[in-house]
């Protein structure tokens, strides 16, 4: 597959639910690529360039996102329940409205992510760049320090 090829979103879609990361990172369109509403739940994402997607909506729950590049990624109310973004790149994502419940979330760049409305109930976020972050409420705050608290028990 080469780069001249041009694929619909139903067959980028495919390509990351089968795995097929590298062909995918080679065939996707730059600089952005469409997969808002894709249902990629429990697929097999670990190091998918995934810079600039439209993700918005997207089902990615219990995904394996350990080490993608999601920077700049739109994930507007994207489900990630239970996924997992350990060493995931999310510099400057949008993850308004995101469920993020009980997601791995150790040592993710969120460095100038908005996370306004997102829910982090049950994520960990231990050793997580927060550097910069937009949107966390009082609740989000209190969660995030309390997870760092029992990490230096």
């Amino acid at each position: 597959m080469t780069n001249s090829t041009t694929l619909t979103k139903d067959e980028l879609v495919k390509l990351l639910r089968e795995g097929k990361i590298e062909e995918f990172n080679q065939a996707r369109p730059q600089p952005k690529v469409n997969l808002s509403e894709a249902d990629l739940s429990l697929a097999n994402l670990h190091g998918a360039n995934l810079i600039k997607a439209y993700l918005s909506g997207a089902n990615l729950s219990g995904a394996n996102l350990s080490g993608a590049d999601l920077c700049g990624a739109d994930l507007r109310g994207a489900n990630l329940r239970g996924a997992d973004l350990y060493r995931a790149n999310l510099f400057g994502a949008n993850l308004f409205g995101a469920n993020l419940r009980e997601a791995d979330l150790r040592e993710v760049d969120l460095r100038e992510a908005d996370l306004f409305e997102a829910n982090l109930c049950g994520a960990d976020l231990y050793r997580a760049i927060l550097y910069r972050v937009r949107g966390l409420s009082d609740e989000q705050k209190e969660l995030i320090i309390s997870q760092f608290k029992k990490s230096w028990e």
